[in-house]
């Protein structure tokens, strides 16, 4: 259960890094490339934020994680630099891929029966009608 700390920490971060990390697409010229944060969780103690990145277009988003980790301390001061006067320290920032929406697309595609999931339909059992 996050606390209201927590939850205000995690909404002040989550607006700066899409600032961040859309200024840096920016600036380094990709114009195809849509990068957004869809969700900061923080720890109890503060100390680590965990920050789910959206990528699209979805084929690119390894390629993006493994650039977004390795600038991961430039992000945590230009971050800093942002929050100064609302975070006395900074958490250290994780960064994962959130797959949410492909999870969620996956069940849609399963239950609408686009994608079953049951490649040998013949071994479920017939339902017998009286």
């Amino acid at each position: 259960m996050e606390t209201n700390r927590q939850k205000k920490i995690g909404g002040v971060i989550q607006k700066d890094l899409v600032d961040i990390l859309q200024g840096e697409v920016r600036k380094n010229g990709v114009s195809n490339l849509i990068i957004s944060v869809s969700k900061v969780t923080v720890t109890t103690d503060l100390s680590v934020a965990t920050v789910y990145l959206s990528v699209f277009p979805q084929d690119k988003a390894k390629e993006i994680l493994e650039a977004v980790k390795s600038n991961a301390k430039t992000i945590k001061h230009d971050l800093s630099q942002r929050v100064r006067l609302q975070l006395r320290k900074v958490p250290n920032l994780v960064f994962f891929i959130d797959d949410s929406l492909d999870y969620i697309e996956k069940i849609d595609n399963a239950l609408s029966n686009r994608d079953n999931p049951i490649e040998n339909r013949d071994l479920l059992e017939k339902r017998k009608l009286i």
